[in-house]
């Protein structure tokens, strides 16, 4: 049998866009198997307490199980790396932080690039951090310890959950944009950061609200502000640090993004049932609990948020002269 070449142009063509036509067909299904959220810390901390409500929340939503995989390691970089590997299907997600903005600048070997390989779906919510500083030193106001700082330059040590870290950057940017010089101190962690904060072995930290808060309302620690744009509702009497010093906001948020080509259908279902999540009075109160501010908006506005941030942190990490690992 002989084909002529115009049927044979729609018979190739009419194969090459199989593939598009069943990813467009699984779209209108999705979900019909259970969806993995890939989270790239370890289970029990305050980043994966956030991930499994989500994950609960969709999975009562979706009808699907959503199932929290915890792929530790290399800064985050080993659960993003899994995520744009993954089929872009929707049914392997990556829970989305601050690292990935941050890693940009800070990992010169990355095997991909965040926000080409990432397609952003929706955030969850921001959480301040607050700089905080050991009862000891003499500042209550945001003024008083940059007075201090310049008085006694090089001896003011800020410890930092480790370099390249939310915390870490957040003491970068503030001596950027106040000219204040103080000593780095990295820690492998949260806790032994404030260990030595609480005991005076270092003065100051910008740390995030949830970890910090048992030890402000204990007087263990002197909170001077805040670092988002407005007051946490959980610490309300404390000030904004962009009072003092106009310009600055520093803070964590979490969001989930797809691999590359994931279907539009598919991040458009994921965006609304996150948003909707946000607007559940449990879930909120949840989040509120835990520092958060909601986050609602369209994947497009979570996308926008990420190159913000990843310039931003860029040109801090720059600046505080770190070497890309």
């Amino acid at each position: 049998m002989k084909f002529s070449r115009r049927a044979v142009v729609h018979l190739t063509a009419s194969v090459a866009a199989l593939p598009v036509v069943s990813r467009i067909a699984s779209a209108e299904t999705y979900p019909t198997r259970p969806i993995h959220m890939i989270v790239g810390y370890p289970p029990g901390g305050g980043v994966d307490i956030i991930a499994r409500l989500m994950a609960q929340w969709l999975s009562q939503r979706l009808g699907q199980p959503v199932v929290v995989e915890n792929k530790a390691g290399a800064g985050g970089n080993i659960a993003i790396e899994a995520v744009v590997r993954a089929a872009p299907d929707g049914y392997t997600l990556a829970y989305v932080g601050p690292v990935a903005a941050i890693s940009a600048a800070f990992y010169k070997n990355l095997s991909f690039n965040f926000i080409r390989d990432i397609e952003p779906v929706a955030g969850f919510m921001r959480v301040p951090l607050v700089m905080e500083v050991t009862p000891s030193l003499p500042a209550t106001t945001v003024a008083e310890f940059i007075a201090y700082a310049k008085a006694n330059p090089g001896k003011i040590n800020t410890a930092s959950s480790g370099i390249g870290t939310i915390t870490y950057v957040a003491g970068a940017l503030f001596e950027m944009m106040t000219g204040v010089n103080m000593v780095q101190v990295p820690y492998p962690g949260e806790t032994p950061a404030l260990t030595d904060l609480i005991a005076g072995r270092v003065q100051v930290t910008f740390n995030p609200l949830p970890a910090s808060i048992g030890y402000i309302k204990a007087g263990k620690l002197r909170a001077l502000a805040v670092t988002t744009a407005t007051r946490s509702e959980i610490l309300p009497e404390v000030p904004c640090l962009g009072d003092a010093v106009p310009g600055y906001e520093a803070s964590t948020w979490y969001g989930v993004g797809a691999p590359r080509d994931t279907p539009d259908p598919v991040i458009e279902t994921l965006n609304k049932q996150i948003n909707a999540a946000l607007l559940d009075p449990a879930i909120k109160s949840r989040l509120v609990a835990l520092g958060g501010m909601m986050l609602p908006g369209s994947p497009a506005d979570f996308g926008k948020l990420i190159a913000e941030e990843t310039a931003k942190w860029s040109k801090v990490v720059k600046f505080a002269g770190v070497q890309p690992q």
